[in-house]
């Protein structure tokens, strides 16, 4: 069964979130700070983190941050009264994989629960990969450069693996947000085009002159090298 860890600092909404994951079948554990809740998510190993946004303690920005600076890869799902457009982007970008604002549909967020637990990560269809003097490993997550480490955040590699195992073909920003990010819709698609222009910064000899993340106007990306 899987184990979902809920922090959030209403205790109506944990309750409530506890009795219905239970009743669907899910084990649960929570936090009412974000302090508890990030050493909740490092010792507990839960399967999927509902993190609601304005915590005390420590933000669940902050504890988002901190769990993929630690390489920990736990799904999360943002819940959060916020519903601005940036907030949304802001999450993603950190690395949250869905965000529901408050008030939510019991229904909707068990729906997207489910969809976030049967994602699939990037498909693994290459243990290593090489290009120019870059050289990705599935194993550990790990990119170098010339020999050296380059620090990647989770999506900024989820996105560079997808890119190198479709190499070639030409990708939309709208599948990257759908296959990647988990979004088949988004109301912008300004998130892929920042994680694009941070991967060209890291590996392309000349960002302003892309070699191998290729722009196709109009349609997308292409990673275009062997």
């Amino acid at each position: 069964m899987p184990r979902i860890l809920i922090v959030d600092d209403e205790p109506a909404i944990v309750q409530g979130l506890e009795d219905n994951l239970r009743f669907e079948g899910y084990q649960t554990v929570s936090a009412t700070n974000g302090a508890d809740g990030l050493a909740l998510a490092l010792s507990d190993a839960p399967d999927l983190v509902l993190l609601d946004i304005t915590l005390p303690a420590m933000s669940g920005w902050d504890v988002c941050r901190e769990l993929r600076r630690r390489g920990v890869d736990v799904p999360v799902i943002m819940l959060t009264a916020r519903g601005g457009e940036a907030d949304r982007v802001l999450g993603l970008e950190l690395g949250a994989d869905d965000y529901v604002p408050k008030p939510f549909s019991l229904r909707e967020l068990l729906a997207r629960v489910r969809a976030v637990l049967r994602r699939p990560g990037p498909r693994r269809k290459f243990e290593e990969f090489a290009f120019g003097d870059v050289r990705v490993r599935l194993r550990g997550r790990q990119v170098f450069k010339a020999g050296r480490e380059v620090r990647l955040t989770r999506k900024e590699f989820d996105l560079l693996v997808f890119l190198v195992e479709h190499r070639g073909e030409v990708v939309t920003r709208e599948r990257l947000l759908d296959e990647v990010w988990g979004y088949e819709r988004f109301p912008t698609t300004r998130t892929v085009d920042t994680h694009i222009l941070r991967l060209r910064r890291k590996f392309e000899a000349d960002p302003n002159r892309p070699a191998v993340i290729e722009t196709v106007h109009g349609q997308g990306y292409r990673f275009v090298s062997e």
